[in-house]
């Protein structure tokens, strides 16, 4: 059996499946005609390591069992991989193929042998074939030889994202402590403090000693002395017997403490009143009459307020159970006002801090990059997320994206089948918005279709009309709902000089099951070459910059291989 090269098959997108689809198909009917055991081969030399395509094809009834070799059959060659069955249906019979790829490490002539294929009940045999494994040659005398580099440790890179974290705990623990250490620490308390905390006689009798110790009277300053004395006494009856004692003259005092004694409700005797009431008054001619007593009468008017603290001490009645309760009440009271105090002011630390560090890096980064980092964008995920660079179709289209292209089912069209191959791969998000969709259609050749001539004795190539293809798209938007399109077209290059057309513009999506509209761009990128049709389409918000971006890394990574081949299936 004479052996033929296999042309690779070519693969053309006609339709993309996208938040809005785009169809476009092409037909080429043949016949096939086959015997009912066939063998074909790509190629009968290859280099060590290289692979083989070897294609089992076999017409037989619909109803009759085919078995196809399994396993390593086909020794001395080894067996990499053995592709799925492709069965299509001519008349009443099947086709069907498999291809088998097959390697070899060592060099020489090796001989593929017989494989045993059962129709039905019957058995087929395959013819052998020879197959030439050829070592790699390398002139010495221009590629020099080296000994093999010794291994290196090399440094693993590392994120630094745990610094970040180490830095915003070290902040936020700096600000904590000084919360604490500033409004909720409970602070050594200072004299007056101290002195403020005391009950009234104690204060009293702690005001009379350190009045004792001053040197009001050595320096003659009489009317500080008298001032200082009665506010001691002043301030004592104001909290525990009269509380309009401070700012009452010294005769309404001594008359409310007449009037109190004699509705039994403090226990004073009439010299103590009477005491009182001397003091004061002449502390009154002290101050506003400048009457300047002898050192002796300070000192004894001294002792006397003190001693009748005492008894104005002894004269108060027993606080009651209520009274008692309604101090501890407003004790409390004064606690939690305290305690507010401290949460209101925390409060305002913490909005205040928050305020100005989204205004200090909005400053630097801007208030929309701020604010989209603290609540979240799906696009600036995206973004700045690990993208991922890979080939999708054949001929591969390479592609970096966000995402992963998942592979979906395009439908061909009825009658289609046999005549064209399509593979789509597609990612979308934000409600389908952006989307990226990478679609491959393949028209088969006259010459994969029928191994006879053509009538005409020509052997026609399709070629694709990119502008009507393109148009086909617009349409295709245009059948989903899109309004307000705009079209503009441009040639396009790819980084390894793949020519294509670029269609972009804008237009108005329709989201599914609403009647609301959202701002979007779109762009296809269409590549024609031979039987094969290669598209590219993206859609994306509008005014999202970060989409804007990643659209573009999304283009400048696109790159094409047309002249790669595929083996027939």
């Amino acid at each position: 059996m004479k052996n033929n090269r296999l042309e690779n098959n070519k693969t053309v997108v006609l339709g993309l499946r996208l938040p809005i689809g785009l169809f476009v198909l092409f037909f080429l009917c043949a016949s096939f005609s086959f015997a009912q055991v066939k063998t074909e081969i790509d190629t009968t030399k290859i280099r060590i390591g290289e692979q083989i395509n070897y294609k089992i094809k076999v017409e037989a009834d619909s109803l009759a069992l085919v078995v196809f070799p399994e396993g390593q059959t086909f020794m001395p060659l080894e067996l990499v991989e053995a592709l799925d069955i492709d069965t299509t249906k001519q008349d009443a019979k099947f086709l069907l193929s498999r291809i088998y790829k097959l390697t070899q490490f060592d060099s020489g002539a090796y001989t593929i042998p017989q494989q045993k294929i059962i129709i039905g009940k019957i058995p087929f045999f395959t013819d052998s074939l020879r197959v030439d494994v050829n070592t790699i040659v390398v002139d010495t005398t221009k590629q020099k030889l080296f000994d093999i580099k010794p291994i290196i440790q090399v440094n693993k890179s590392s994120s630094t994202w745990w610094l970040w974290l180490l830095g915003v705990l070290a902040v936020l623990a700096l600000v904590a402590f000084l919360l604490y250490w500033f409004i909720w620490r409970k602070k050594p308390l200072t004299e007056e403090e101290e002195i403020a905390l005391l009950p009234p006689y104690d204060r009293a009798q702690l005001a009379l000693k350190k009045l004792d110790e001053s040197q009001y009277l050595i320096r003659a300053e009489v009317k500080e002395y008298y001032s200082e004395l009665t506010f001691i006494i002043r301030k004592y009856l104001d909290e525990k017997v009269y509380d309009r004692a401070l700012e009452s003259t010294t005769s309404q005092l001594i008359a409310r403490l007449q009037l109190l004694k004699e509705g039994n409700q403090i226990d004073l005797s009439k010299d103590t009143i009477k005491n009182i009431e001397s003091i004061l008054r002449r502390a009154d001619l002290v101050k506003f009459a400048k009457s300047a007593p002898d050192m002796a009468l300070a000192e004894m008017d001294k002792a006397t307020i003190s001693k009748e603290i005492d008894v104005v001490k002894a004269g108060l009645p027993e606080p009651t159970e209520e009274e008692k309760l309604l101090d501890e009440q407003y004790r409390e009271i004064l606690e939690r006002k305290k305690k507010r105090k401290k949460v209101i002011l925390t409060v305002a630390i913490s909005v205040f801090l928050i305020i100005a560090t989204f205004v200090g890096f909005g400053l630097k980064y801007g208030f929309g990059y701020v604010k989209d980092t603290i609540i979240g964008h799906e696009s600036k995920e995206l973004l700045e997320g690990e993208w991922v660079k890979s080939e999708y179709g054949f001929p591969p289209v390479y592609i970096e994206t966000p995402r992963v292209l998942k592979r979906i089912d395009s439908p061909l069209p009825e009658g289609a089948e046999g005549q064209m191959t399509m593979t789509t791969f597609s990612y979308s998000t934000m409600l389908d918005i952006f989307s990226v969709t990478v679609n491959t259609t393949t028209l088969k050749t006259p010459k994969q279709q029928a191994q006879t001539p053509q009538t005409d004795g020509e052997e026609k190539t399709p070629t694709f009309d990119l502008l009507e293809l393109s148009e086909a798209g617009i349409k295709g938007f245009e059948s989903k709902g899109a309004t307000d399109i705009t079209v503009k077209r441009d040639q396009f290059i790819t980084p390894n000089a793949a020519e294509g057309l670029k269609t972009y513009g804008t237009l108005n999506i329709k989201i599914p099951n609403t009647d609301r509209f959202i701002g979007s761009e779109y762009a296809f990128l269409q590549f024609g070459n031979d039987n094969v049709l290669q598209q590219i389409v993206l859609t994306w918000p509008k005014d999202d910059t970060y989409a804007d971006e990643m659209i573009q890394r999304i283009i400048d990574s696109i790159e094409l291989n047309p002249n790669e081949q595929e083996p027939e299936n």
